[in-house]
């Protein structure tokens, strides 16, 4: 006679689920494999939305967007092998631009281990370096107690990605565990002396700027940014495709200091004499390559507020360093006021001016089809809450430069510079808000990293507006390559579908774009059609000669 489990006993996928209920889990992306089925059986009956993808990059990617619209971890389901290694660039994504994310692997039976048995990793070895915490748990009624910490990792100082293998034959086992209660993470707040003494560093400056960045913002944080820089008539700057931290429109924006900023802007920076750095890390994109700053030790007085301890001076020696999250800081900031009229005063007004000048007139390109002018236009179509995606490549460039995001996070793009990414941000960002414009920004190199998650928007009845910029090459490598090794094109030249007729096969909505004047309508309709669709648009190659205001000349970014 077999012996019945105890009446409050579960599988190990089902305590793992079940977790995830307590965690507030609304949705999870996978790509379904036969090492975690007893995980994905016990999803069957939860509240979980299951969003099924068709490659695990795709599926990591749409977690990270996940983790940046919400900032609570996005969760993605994967299986061992290749399914895990396809998933990685999405952690690469994840622990760069600061995301939290978990990612669970399936992995192979306990008993095989070390065996190399199908599809058998090492993932502490695999992942060590591109995740804050790696773990493979052994017995299922510790899963309440890791999962808790993942949580908790993902969420708490610099937040990031977070990798959990799962043996199969541990999912499948019975074991009795107690929930562990839905984890929020510790806010790091900063001290009033440290409010107090950034205020005498203020008082005492003549030509301040702040940078904003990273990530652990929210709405009320960066509309507390924004009454401080009020207060203080602050110019306000964003860092690389961090620009929905502040209002495009909004008196004191000075603009973004990603690859290639306003020459104008740099300047400023460089004849600030404090620099007041939140959120952000300054790394090699903002900085122009970690030029804009001296190191160690900055000759502008450097104010760094960042969640992470271990992240202050770990570049740039700050003169007040601030362990504090960006919402929370700024909040904080509602407690400080100026005691005297600014020295600076009127300079954010000409650094707004400067930022519309920069961002007013996008200048011609060869051939019919004017990009700039479609971004532009766009500007002014799109609704202010409009989601905006994109992956890597010259045609980012323009979309940064011209476009002007006005709420939060409303800019969906890796600062990791990966390609292939705004399809699946553009996915899972439509299923979250439904009804809101969706818009994804993709190169025809791009595109293709990760096209295939159309189908998942044709599946779940997503309808993102894709915008495919097409030059028949990987450009930004082209013009490097061109600058480097003029007339030695290789490796660079693409041959396309018809990128109208494959939105057409999975029953979504295509057009061809040609020329400007087409653009206006074929967006219209799209979005009339309440499908997915995408606006296959034709770039002349020439086009990639015009970009290098965008790339910095000395890194090659594919």
């Amino acid at each position: 006679m077999t012996k019945q489990p105890p009446i409050n006993s579960r599988t190990g996928g089902q305590i793992l689920i079940d977790q995830l209920v307590m965690q507030g889990v609304e949705r999870v992306t996978c790509v379904p494999g036969e090492s975690y089925l007893a995980a994905l059986d016990a999803l069957h009956d939860s509240p979980i939305d299951v969003v099924i993808c068709r490659a695990e990059g795709g599926a990591a990617m749409m977690a990270e967007a996940y983790g940046k619209l919400t900032g609570r971890p996005g969760i993605c389901f994967v299986t061992r092998g290749p399914g895990a290694t396809n998933a990685s660039h999405g952690v690469h994504i994840a622990m760069q631009d600061s995301t939290p994310m978990i990612l669970f692997i399936g992995q192979v039976d306990t008993g095989m281990r070390e065996r190399e048995a199908f599809q058998e990793v090492d993932y502490k070895a695999a992942f060590g370096t591109l995740a804050k915490w790696v773990v493979e748990i052994d017995r299922p009624d510790r899963i309440p107690e890791l999962v808790a910490r993942a949580f908790r990792i993902a969420m708490q100082g610099r937040p990031g990605p977070v990798v959990i293998a799962l043996p199969e034959n541990m999912l499948a086992e019975q074991a009795t565990a107690i929930d562990a209660p839905r984890v929020e993470p510790a806010k790091a707040w900063p001290a009033p002396a440290d409010i107090a003494r950034l205020g005498i560093m203020l008082a005492a400056a003549k030509r301040p700027i702040v940078i904003l960045g990273g990530s652990g913002w929210d709405a009320d944080g960066c509309r507390a940014i924004a009454r401080f820089a009020e207060r203080f008539d602050l110019p306000v700057t964003t860092s690389f495709r961090r620009a929905s931290l502040f209002p495009a429109e909004h008196p004191n924006y000075a603009g973004d200091l990603g690859i290639g900023p306003d020459p104008r802007l740099k300047a400023r920076i460089a004849n600030a004499d404090l620099i007041l750095l939140v959120g952000g890390r300054l790394s090699e994109m903002p900085s122009s390559s970690y030029a804009l700053l001296e190191i160690p030790s900055p000759r502008q007085a450097l104010i760094h507020v960042h969640p992470g301890a271990e992240e202050l001076g770990r570049v740039y020696q700050p003169q007040l360093a601030i362990q504090a999250s960006p919402a929370a800081f700024a909040v904080a900031l509602d407690e400080l006021r100026p005691t005297a009229p600014p020295a600076w005063s009127g300079e954010a007004a000409k650094a707004h001016a400067d930022y519309l000048d920069w961002t007013a007139t996008p200048r011609t390109l060869p051939g019919d089809f004017q990009y700039g002018e479609v971004v532009a236009w766009l500007r002014d179509r799109l609704p202010k809450d409009a989601i905006v995606c994109n992956g890597a490549g010259n045609y980012a460039g323009w979309l940064h430069r011209f476009h002007r995001f006005h709420t939060f996070a409303a800019q969906l793009a890796p600062t990791s510079g990966s390609m292939g990414y705004g399809v699946p941000a553009a996915v899972i960002a439509k299923r979250q808000h439904p009804e809101r414009v969706v818009v994804a920004f993709a190169g025809d190199g791009c595109f293709l990293m990760n096209g295939q998650e159309f189908a998942t928007a044709a599946q779940y009845a997503a309808a993102i507006v894709v915008i495919v910029v097409d030059n028949a090459q990987y450009g930004t490598i082209r013009m490097h390559q061109e600058r480097d090794y003029p007339g030695r094109v290789v490796g660079t030249q693409l041959q396309n579908p018809d990128f109208a007729l494959y939105a057409k096969a999975f029953g979504g909505h295509g057009e061809r774009v040609e020329r400007t004047e087409q653009f206006a309508p074929a967006f219209e309709r799209a979005l009339a059609s309440g499908k997915p669709a995408i606006l296959h648009c034709l770039l002349d190659p020439r086009a990639q000669s015009h970009a290098k205001d965008f790339v910095p000349q000395q890194v090659a970014a594919p």
